[in-house]
C-alpha cells in the first residue's frame, strides 16, 4: 500500500523538479552617480526584470505577443513581438528554461528614470514544432538591459544579449 503512495508523490513532484525556479545572484550595486539608489527601488528593479523573463518565456513558448506589453516597452517590446511573429510564420515555438541568473545594477540615472543592469544567464534554449522538439541547446549569455519606470513596476526598454 506504501509503494502506490511513493510512486504518485514521485510522479507529483517530477513535473515540479523540470520547471524549479533558476537561482538568483543579485550583486551589491557600485554606482558612482550623484543620485543614491535606494535598496527598495533596486530590489523592485530586479524583480520588475526577473517577471519580464517570466513574461519573454510564456510570449515565446506560446507564440503570443500580447504577454509581452506589461513588462516590456520600447525596442525590447519591438524586438521580442516581431520574434514571436517570426517564429509563428515558422510554425515553432521556443522553450526557455532557466538555470541561473548573476545581476548587477550599473548605472542609475540622476533623474531615476532608467536603471542598467547586467545579466550573466545560464538556460537551455528548446525549440519545438508543434510537440516535436527539434533541437536543445544550453547557453550562457551576458544581458544588458535598460528599465525605466511606468505607473506601477519597472519595464525593460532595452534588452541586448552577447553569447559568452
Amino acid at each position: 500500500m506504501r509503494a502506490p503512495a511513493i510512486i504518485v508523490a514521485c510522479m507529483l513532484a517530477l513535473p515540479c523538479a523540470l520547471y524549479a525556479q533558476a537561482s538568483v545572484h543579485v550583486e551589491a550595486p557600485d554606482l558612482h552617480s550623484p543620485r543614491p539608489l535606494a535598496k527598495q527601488t533596486a530590489d523592485s528593479a530586479v524583480r520588475d526584470y526577473l517577471q519580464s523573463w517570466h513574461s519573454m518565456k510564456a510570449a515565446l513558448a506560446q507564440n503570443q505577443a500580447s504577454l509581452l506589453s506589461p513588462d516590456f516597452v520600447g525596442s525590447a517590446l519591438d524586438k521580442l513581438t516581431s520574434t514571436v511573429q517570426q517564429q509563428a510564420k515558422a510554425g515553432i515555438h521556443t522553450r526557455y528554461v532557466e538555470r541561473s541568473h548573476d545581476i548587477k545594477i550599473v548605472f542609475y540615472s540622476p533623474e531615476g528614470l532608467s536603471i542598467e543592469l547586467v545579466d550573466n544567464v545560464e538556460y537551455d534554449q528548446q525549440v519545438f514544432n508543434g510537440d516535436t522538439l527539434l533541437t536543445s541547446q544550453p547557453l550562457r549569455a551576458r544581458y544588458i538591459a535598460v528599465l525605466t519606470p511606468s505607473e506601477v513596476r519597472w519595464r525593460v526598454r532595452v534588452l541586448q544579449a552577447t553569447p559568452e
